[in-house]
């Protein structure tokens, strides 16, 4: 009798065990991310310190469809965010990060030289970043650096449960460390040795099988539609950097543009309003 109690018991864990990823990936199933939208390009950078944590809410409060920001590694390998090589333009420090402790970084303002309100802002890690994070929007992570950061943010994102929902923009030597360590994660082809050559940037995203290309400003004159139509027929998600009018966003939404990022999310938000794409309500995973 005690040996079937005990066999039974064991069974019902297994069970359990087998029930519980199944159901946060029924959770996850869930969830509809937009298909179209703005991205706010290092968060809400107009009104708060880019890649910093108030800047990244607020762009997620406020609705965007996408939220950006640049990764990259200290001199102790912590992953932070932050654009530039080196501090000095955005904080209180200097020097270039990959030559910085993170506890060095941590010691700085990233928030003082955008305003007096915002003294105090420190620069925040990807692991801090993903933790408050909605659910339901995409995530444009900017990698900085190759196989390095690859590797350790596609790690990240999958400890994190981010998976459906994030995306590395980054070097071919990047995107290849980041899927061998994370099988289907997803990528935006940010090789910058051809970006700025069209037709090649098309057609070796398509090659690579990236799920995201980042196109940028055409060439005058420059017809793209067939370029478009190839990522479209591959199912290649476009965003665009950048546009700055809401003009701009009528003819690159109406030429098939997925995704446009913006330093004025907070003032372009009511113009895809007006184009029938509505701004985004943030999910949180407390409220899955």
């Amino acid at each position: 009798m005690k040996n079937n109690i005990v066999a039974h018991l064991f069974a019902g864990l297994v069970f359990l065990s087998a029930l519980m990823p199944n159901t946060a990936f029924a959770q996850k199933s869930k969830i509809i991310l937009p298909q179209r939208g703005l991205c706010a390009h290092r968060g809400a950078m107009d009104t708060h310190p880019e890649n910093t944590l108030p800047a990244l809410l607020q762009a997620a409060k406020l609705g965007a469809q996408m939220i950006e920001f640049d990764i990259q590694l200290t001199k102790d390998s912590v992953m932070v965010i932050m654009h530039d090589d080196s501090v000095e333009r955005t904080t209180n420090g200097r020097g270039n990060v990959s030559d910085l402790t993170y506890k060095y970084l941590r010691s700085l303002d990233a928030g003082i030289k955008k305003s007096e309100k915002f003294k105090g802002t420190v620069i925040p890690t990807f692991q801090e970043v993903l933790a408050v994070m909605p659910d339901n929007v995409w995530l444009n992570c900017h990698l900085k650096g190759d196989e390095a950061v690859g590797k350790a943010a596609a790690s990240m994102l999958e400890k994190s449960g981010r998976l459906h929902q994030a995306f590395l923009t980054c070097s071919e030597k990047a995107s290849a460390a980041a899927r061998k360590q994370v099988p289907g994660i997803l990528i935006c082809n940010g090789e910058n040795s051809y970006r700025r050559n069209t037709a090649k940037y098309v057609a070796e995203t398509i090659k690579m099988k990236a799920e995201f290309i980042q196109l940028l400003k055409p060439e005058a004159g420059q017809d793209r539609t067939p370029l478009i139509v190839s990522l479209k027929e591959n199912k290649v998600k476009i965003n665009y950097f950048y546009a700055e009018t809401a003009q701009q966003l009528t003819d690159l939404f109406g030429m098939g543009v997925d995704f446009v990022l913006v330093n004025n999310v907070g003032e372009l938000l009511a113009e895809t309003e007006k184009l029938g794409i509505k701004t985004w309500k943030p999910i949180y995973k407390k409220q899955l």
